[in-house]
């Protein structure tokens, strides 16, 4: 699952200064002041917009999955089969969410049990 792309080599948005590298403060500070300069906007931990999992048809509906019924006869009878469409599907896009949503890489303890 996932994709959030943490495991990738490069800077965390939202890590003020390296994680117990142990390391002296004047590295950190330099290290954290080339982190704005590099990223012109600081990053949120909040994700306003996602990647919609819906898709467009030919008709304009839309919808998860298509599915087709197709007519199939074996020994003399009909039967009726769903089959399902994956071709010249339009995916949605980006949709605006309702409410914001905490990212999943924000290192934050949201209940502590």
């Amino acid at each position: 699952m996932g994709g959030s792309g943490s495991k990738s080599k490069g800077l965390w948005p939202f890590a003020g200064s390296t994680s117990g590298s142990g390391s002296d403060p004047a590295q950190e500070a330099t290290e954290q002041s080339l982190a704005r300069l590099r990223g012109s906007r600081t990053a949120t931990p909040f994700v306003f917009t996602r990647r919609s999992s819906l898709y467009y048809d030919e008709d304009g509906d839309l919808a998860h999955e298509f599915y087709e019924e197709t007519v199939v006869t074996k020994n003399g009878r009909k039967r009726a089969k769903l089959k399902r469409i994956q071709k010249n599907l339009i995916p949605q896009g980006i949709v605006k969410l309702d409410h914001p949503r905490i990212h999943v890489d924000f290192p934050v303890v949201l209940c502590e049990v």
